[in-house]
């Protein structure tokens, strides 16, 4: 059963760094210090940024429980 938490667990952490790196900037960083990174949308308003955050939401779901669900199992 540890074998199936741990597959979802590497395939989902995957899948999140994928998801994250895909969302657009949203600027703040060291970028905006120096002149770059100006933008005046603070959300995502497009369908598709909408749906890639659901997305990386419900990854984050089935994450969290997998990462639960393997520290139960473990712990036992």
């Amino acid at each position: 059963m540890t074998i199936v938490f741990d597959i979802v667990l590497i395939a989902t952490s995957l899948l999140m760094i994928v998801l994250v790196l895909l969302h657009k900037g949203k600027g703040g960083g060291l970028s905006d210090l120096f002149g770059g990174g100006v933008s005046s949308s603070l959300g995502g308003s497009t369908v598709v940024e909408k749906n890639l955050d659901r997305l990386t939401i419900g990854t984050a779901i089935i994450w969290l429980a997998s990462v639960i669900g393997l520290g139960l199992l473990l712990k036992a």
